[in-house]
């Protein structure tokens, strides 16, 4: 694997804006950053060349001007662009496991742009190993940009916390110089129903003191390793998806987890996960851990 931050770029305005900022983000983490663009003979849209020979001279006139426009706007990145013929799942996962970061345009509620369709970035986060950011036009500035600008969140399941999506959070507020807004969400076992009364208060208490603890004990040792990243610790009883959504209007970038697992469908990235990155304003962080 090599230190890159790489965007998949097509053209479009979502990918513009992936492209900014994947920038900023290459220049905080002093990354060279690697525009990607991926061409398939078998992409029906009408507006496509219809010979690969074309769409390739299409293709790198395009990441030419791309990257002139980096040059203007961020002195001394480096930047490296490439034009591939394939698969654009195949292409855009192997491109991931070489970088340090994927990071792809989004229009969130109604799919993603480009080639980079709803079906294509879905397979790819459910498929990569490598941390992959959505990225909607008109996001907050991101890293190296006009200073810090909104906090990070994470949402975290603290019972199952996965140490990567705490290190790629903290190390995140860490490199923008920001807060990190840590929120954990949880519910009754179903088991348990309203009738119950005042048991169920108590019940809800001792979940909620569990859980807290559970979310504190998951947090110490980041929190050792990051002295100097303001943590606002957030538990309480809700729906999760729901609740990010909330915590993500003016936040920086929002972090949220997806198991290393295959259900009898194939690969998936959770109902939590699916419905944060089509809904958030903000970039979504999604990352894999076991």
């Amino acid at each position: 694997m090599s230190r890159t931050v790489t965007v998949g770029f097509d053209g479009s305005r979502e990918s513009l804006a992936a492209m900014d900022w994947a920038a900023r983000e290459a220049v905080c983490r002093a990354v060279p950053l690697r525009l990607l663009q991926v061409w398939s003979k078998d992409d029906g849209r009408r507006s496509r060349p219809a010979d690969p020979a074309t769409a390739r001279g299409w293709g790198e006139r395009a990441l030419g001007t791309a990257e002139r426009r980096l040059r203007r706007r961020h002195r001394g990145l480096l930047t490296e662009a490439l034009w591939v013929c394939g698969d654009p799942v195949e292409e855009l996962c192997a491109a991931a496991d070489e970088a340090d970061l994927l990071v792809l345009g989004s229009r969130g509620l109604g799919g993603l742009a480009g080639f980079l369709a709803g079906s294509v970035s879905l397979a790819v986060l459910a498929r990569t190993r490598r941390p992959a950011v959505l990225v909607r036009p008109h996001d907050p500035p991101g890293a190296g940009e006009d200073g810090p600008a909104g906090e990070v969140v994470v949402g975290l399941d603290a019972s199952a916390p996965g140490d990567e999506v705490l290190a790629f959070g903290f190390a995140a507020a860490d490199r923008y110089g920001c807060g990190l807004r840590v929120l954990h969400t949880w519910a009754l076992p179903a088991l348990y129903g309203a009738e119950m009364g005042a048991a169920l208060q108590l019940i809800s208490v001792e979940v909620a003191q569990d859980a807290r603890r559970a979310l504190d004990e998951a947090l110490a040792p980041w929190v050792e390793k990051y002295p100097g990243v303001s943590v606002v610790r957030e538990c309480r009883r809700g729906r999760p998806a729901q609740d990010l959504v909330e915590a993500s209007r003016g936040a920086r970038l929002v972090v949220v987890g997806r198991r290393n697992r295959r259900a009898r469908i194939g690969p998936h990235i959770g109902t939590v996960t699916h419905a944060v990155i089509h809904h958030c304003p903000a970039p979504v962080a999604v990352v894999p851990h076991d």
